[in-house]
């Protein structure tokens, strides 16, 4: 799977400016905006109509870039992320008061994935950090699989909309609990 080199940087400088846009994953499209960034993060949900108290995810293509949520783990907690990742497993791993209230919502643990898709790796390089990154539709409608989809439901209120085709799985990631090792949404 290939990707423009110029639609990276052009993503990149669009999350650093404050902007949402949609890019492709493993499974669906995506939102994405810089995490730190309220007001961003404030548009992206209000174009979801997705509550602030259920959380956001957090994705890079690089693990070390989540190295404050992994720096309280055990090693074989460290272990049990680094043998699904990159892919489509998103963990949820205790925060300790590391993250904004914003990304957390009403939990205790954030959620992490490490991607494997290449160009939402290569974003996250770019970038030079994790985005958030929460499937490209309207809450209770299916996720856009297609970047034609995500032009209908979103039409031009998002800053950029590219990056390829998405990884081709079928469900979206998995989510994991790192704690109890509960499976809360089983993956393909």
């Amino acid at each position: 799977m290939t990707y423009s080199p110029f639609a990276v940087a052009q993503a990149a400088r669009t999350l650093a400016a404050g902007g949402v846009i949609a890019h492709p994953t493993e499974s669906v499209w995506g939102l994405a905006c810089d995490p730190y960034n309220l007001q961003a993060v404030r548009r992206l949900l209000r174009l979801k109509r997705r509550p602030l108290d259920k959380g956001l995810i957090l994705v890079s293509g690089e693990i070390d870039r989540f190295g404050d949520f992994l720096a309280a783990l055990s090693d074989d907690q460290r272990r049990q992320l680094r043998d699904t990742w990159p892919g489509p497993v998103t963990w949820l791993v205790p925060h300790f008061n590391r993250i904004p209230y914003w990304i957390c919502g009403a939990h205790t643990s954030v959620a992490l994935r490490c991607t494997s898709h290449p160009f939402t790796a290569a974003l996250t390089h770019a970038f030079g950090g994790a985005i958030v990154s929460t499937s490209a539709n309207p809450m209770g409608c299916q996720p856009a699989r297609e970047k034609h989809q995500v032009l209908r439901y979103f039409g031009d209120a998002l800053d950029f909309v590219g990056g390829g085709a998405t990884g081709g799985r079928g469900a979206p990631s998995e989510i994991r609990d790192l704690l109890s090792g509960k499976i809360m949404r089983p993956g393909a």
